[in-house]
Order: C-alpha cells, then sequence, then structure tokens
C-alpha cells in the first residue's frame, strides 16, 4: 500500500502523522500544499478542508487522530501501549495535547493585552498539570517513545520560536517537562517533520496576524534586528 501525506508547512497535526510514519520505518510520499488557495482535488478528499490528509491506496483519510489509529492498526512497530487501560488513557493525553495546540493558536491570534493574558494563563496551567503527570522520563511514559511524544514535540516546536520574543514563564519552575522538551527536540523524527524554514516560516506567520503577539514581535525586530 503506497502512503501519501498531503501536508501544510506549519501544521503541528501533520507534523504528529510524519512523525508516527518515521518512528514506524513506514516510506510515504508527501506533499505540500497552500491552505490559502487549496487546490481542486484537495476539496474533494479533504471534506473539513484541512491537512493532513493521508492517501492510503486509492482511498483518502482525514483527521490527524483518524490516520494515527490506522497507522497503528496497519503498521509496524506500534505506538501505543499494549495495556488497554493505559492506551485509553494515552488517547486522552493526546486530546490534551491537541486543546494545548488550541490555546497556543489563541495565544498567538489574541488581539488585545487581556484575551493574550488569558491565553498565557490557560497555557501556563496545562503545563502544570504536564508537571505533576511526568515521571522519570525522558518521554511521557518514561523510556519509551509513544504517540502522546508525537503529539506533544510539535508543540514544544512552537516556544523555540516563541521564546526568541519574550519569556513569558510557560515552563519556568517546571523542570520535568523541561527535560522532556529537550528529549522530544533531540528526536531525529521530530527533527525531521519540518523543513529547514520552518523557523522563518512559523516567525513571518505569526508576526503577519496583526495581533498583541505580534506588536510584541515588532517590538523586538526594532530591538534586535536579527530577530
Amino acid at each position: 500500500m503506497t502512503l501519501h501525506l498531503i501536508s501544510h508547512a506549519l501544521c503541528p497535526y501533520v507534523q504528529r502523522v510524519a512523525i508516527s510514519l518515521t518512528e514506524k520505518n513506514v516510506p510515504f510520499n508527501r506533499t505540500t500544499i497552500d491552505l490559502a488557495n487549496k487546490p481542486d482535488w484537495f476539496r474533494k478528499i479533504s471534506p473539513l478542508g484541512k491537512t493532513p490528509v493521508l492517501r492510503a491506496g486509492d482511498q483518502a483519510i482525514f483527521e490527524s487522530s483518524a490516520i494515527l489509529e490506522f497507522l497503528e492498526e496497519t503498521q509496524p512497530a506500534p505506538l501505543h501501549p499494549q495495556d488497554p487501560v493505559a492506551r485509553a488513557q494515552h488517547r486522552g493525553w493526546i486530546e490534551f495535547g491537541s486543546a494545548t495546540l488550541t490555546d497556543i493558536a489563541g495565544f498567538y491570534a489574541a488581539p488585545d493585552a487581556h484575551v493574550f493574558a488569558a491565553k498565557v494563563a490557560s497555557l501556563t496551567a496545562k503545563f502544570s498539570v504536564l508537571e505533576d503527570h511526568l515521571n522519570g522520563g525522558p518521554y511521557f511514559a518514561g523510556g519509551r517513545f509513544s504517540l502522546v511524544d508525537a503529539v506533544f514535540g510539535p508543540v514544544f516546536r512552537y516556544f523555540d520560536t516563541i521564546e526568541r520574543i519574550d519569556d513569558f514563564g510557560f515552563l519556568t519552575g517546571r523542570p520535568r517537562v523541561q527535560a522532556w522538551r529537550r528529549a522530544l527536540t533531540e528526536r531525529p523524527s521530530i527533527r525531521d517533520a519540518v523543513s529547514e524554514k520552518y523557523p522563518e516560516m512559523l516567525w513571518t506567520f505569526l508576526l503577519n496576524r496583526q495581533s498583541h503577539l505580534s506588536a510584541k514581535m515588532a517590538h523586538a525586530q526594532q530591538g534586535n534586528p536579527a530577530a
């Protein structure tokens, strides 16, 4: 079965699928599209008009959660735990990761200081929950890399760019989360899930949002032209 991942250059949900495929050592093709100018063929296979979409032979699967489960069921090297309870718990934490991404989107799109502060507080609270849950490491469930790690790798990647703007204290005083972030950053499957141009592209995307964060970025650039 030929697998073909339809991608967007900045989409964190695409990244989690690419990470899973790489961890399973499954060959796949990848096509990157512009979601602002969706080709007609993409509209036909993505009912929600979003990436990722995985073509499996002549069939199309949309939504990252469905794709990840399909890969678990059909490809080698499972990333879910074998125990049914642990597996269900991991699925819950994957949803927690998606909620974290929603907060990140609200953070960078916040139109004013009030909404911005609320999103900072919400994100900080989520990392506090993770700090209390993590134990041992280096990965979410200890020494074994899982789909929860594949989900949070793209989450932490945002902060590589956000921290160029300012220290918002998301991970301050959370050593277990910081250690987890370092382990994921060093993982080849996570590192290679985006192109080398990703940091520059994300910076430009955030700067053009005309949000409260965008104003902070413009200020940072004035003080540091290299930013």
